[in-house]
């Protein structure tokens, strides 16, 4: 450093989420001196709140388990999904280069990741999809291993962790569905409260990390096993060039700035626009003044690196089928006055909901994916009116399943109720009442929905006619797992607002994860990955993963294309 106003590196990457720290550890792995630069306190982004699965097709812990497949069968479910959409020359790199990423982090850093074989795709029906096989996440990780460094990482997302703890997906979240009905169910949920309510003691949060939140933990640890340099609080304001290459940034450090030039290039991950209230008017169709919208993303991924790669005459693209990852969300509110916002992605499979807009009429098979759901409730919304839903349930489904953050039995419901989040009424029309619902449009509704729910059945919508729909609800349940009548008073509901987990649209780049500029030429020591990256699905959502499978994956990928060493092709992974 030069009197506190330079720092040299070989590899400077802006954004501490799965993409940019996949980038920083690769790299550091091949050679290079990193920095990584983060504009939040704590690092993680959107990563450390999400599920953090990831969608890499032909993996090796599936093909260890038997599981293999050729790469046509991937290709075949992306060429019908993203249809006009499909850049074979991006999807084919990802498809190479998504298994040996697993191998190379497996192997060469302190990421270990656990299978989700059981998790099948989206639309089942569409040929080429898989129904498991193709999705990973990081297994659960001891937060102790990072010794002074847990206080970077960001915690979970309060609405959806009970007392700060991580749940993870899978056998975790049916032992604490299912802890009130189940001995062992309810010593395991025993267990798992004892060690973390220890944790915070000690600690100051769970040490128990999992989803997202173990997938950015071992990151950052492999990161500072390699001695990547992570700079918190800094965030990026301009880029600085040497002629037409990038070669490094101007940030703001302790007050002060400091310019860090990089001999490599810069990698732009700051995870999207999802709170650019500018650009949101402008891309999404819902949000006419770009305030109708509520993202469950952290509020300060406001489309910094995509500014600053336009900056340097990168492209952003705008053509995708839709620029968000779509889903419903509730606010949240909170004591201090502020809001949180509630992603639905689990209960709403689970027997016993339904989802009406003011009218009382259903508009979507709400056990679809979440992105599906929220594209059926804008196309059921007149012009000029906001996309809002209700989710409805009765006493028993909310004492069973939760809604939305409130949760299952044994956490209290008054306090929702008092706050008006939670919406009671003894009787249908009651309820319609307290939520300004039609009273005669949701009494027929339910009526028709329950004549056919007693026997499983759901004509309308089809809740349960696939495979995703039918694992995403309660296999338990029988003989259909998303469909049980809403009959038990008194009922419930909690109002759905339009939101997005993150962005699509983003820079546009090449199959190396290098910015193009408006002549569709890369910018020569810009990159961009994660949510910053234009998605290679076209703004499609074929399956749960496929932000951070790329992200991880493209990655990995600049990281090899900035230290040039060539990637290995790996065509031959499978048969």
């Amino acid at each position: 450093m030069d009197n506190g106003q330079r720092l040299d590196c070989d590899l400077l990457v802006i954004g501490s989420g799965a993409g940019g720290l996949s980038t920083a550890v690769t790299a550091a792995v091949l050679g290079l001196d990193v920095v990584v630069v983060e504009k939040e306190a704590q690092l993680g982004g959107t990563t450390a709140w999400s599920g953090g699965w990831m969608w890499i097709p032909r993996n090796p812990l599936a093909q260890g388990a038997g599981i293999v497949e050729p790469q046509d069968q991937p290709k075949l479910y992306l060429s019908n999904e993203l249809a006009e959409g499909y850049d074979q020359t991006r999807i084919e790199m990802f498809l190479d280069q998504g298994p040996r990423m697993v191998d190379f982090f497996s192997s060469e850093t302190q990421l270990a990741f656990i299978e989700g074989n059981a998790i099948p795709d989206f639309h089942g029906k569409t040929p080429g999809a898989a129904t498991g096989g193709r999705s990973v996440c990081a297994a659960p990780f001891d937060g102790r291993a990072l010794g002074p460094r847990i206080r970077d990482l960001k915690p979970p997302l309060a609405e959806t962790s009970p007392f700060g703890m991580g749940i993870a997906s899978g056998a975790d979240l049916r032992h604490f569905l299912n802890s009130h009905s189940s001995l062992t169910s309810f010593l395991h949920v025993a267990r798992r409260l004892a060690r973390h309510l220890l944790d915070v003691l000690r600690f100051g949060r769970g040490m128990h990390l999992v989803n997202g939140n173990a997938l950015i933990a071992r990151l950052v640890k492999s990161a500072d096993d390699l001695g990547v340099r992570i700079m918190t609080a800094a965030p990026a304001q301009t880029l600085l060039s040497e002629g037409p290459r990038i070669a490094g940034a101007r940030i703001i450090h302790d007050g002060a700035p400091l310019d860090i030039r990089a001999r490599r290039g810069v990698v732009l991950a700051c995870g999207g626009f999802p709170h650019d209230t500018a650009r949101k008017a402008a891309l999404f169709p819902h949000a006419p003044t770009g305030r109708e919208h509520w993202s469950a993303a952290p509020e300060s991924n406001t489309g910094d690196g995509i500014h600053l790669g336009e900056t340097a005459g990168g492209r952003t693209r705008t053509d995708l089928s839709d620029n968000g990852a779509w889903a419903p969300v509730s606010l949240v509110p909170h004591r201090d006055g502020s809001v949180g916002h509630f992603p639905h992605l689990i209960e709403r499979a689970k027997p016993g909901l339904i989802m009406v807009r003011d009218d009382g009429t259903r508009f979507a098979n709400e056990a679809d994916s979440y992105h599906d759901v929220m594209k059926a409730l804008f196309a059921a919304t007149p012009a000029g009116r906001p996309a809002e839903a209700w989710a409805i349930c009765d006493a028993k489904f909310l004492r069973r399943y939760g809604l939305g953050r409130v949760r299952p039995m044994p956490f209290p419901i008054m306090p929702w109720l008092r706050n008006g989040y939670l919406k009671r009424g003894a009787s249908i029309e009651a309820l319609a009442s307290a939520c300004g619902i039609s009273a005669s449009g949701l009494r027929a509704t339910i009526e028709r929905y329950n004549g056919f729910a007693a026997r499983g059945e759901d004509p309308a919508f089809g809740r349960g006619d696939t495979l995703y729909n039918r694992v995403q609800g309660d296999m338990a349940h029988q003989p259909n797992p998303c469909v049980a009548p809403i009959e038990a008073g008194p009922f419930y509901a909690v109002k759905i607002v339009a939101g997005s987990l993150g962005t699509f649209a983003g820079l546009d780049t090449d199959e190396h994860a290098r910015v193009l500029d408006a002549e569709h030429k890369p910018i020569d020591g810009l990159y961009a990955v994660g949510n910053d990256m234009a998605s290679i699905m076209a703004g499609r959502y074929p399956s749960g993963g496929i932000t951070l499978g790329p992200a991880m994956t493209f990655g990995y990928i600049a990281a090899h294309h900035a230290s040039g060493i060539p990637l290995r092709n790996n065509r031959s992974a499978a048969a």
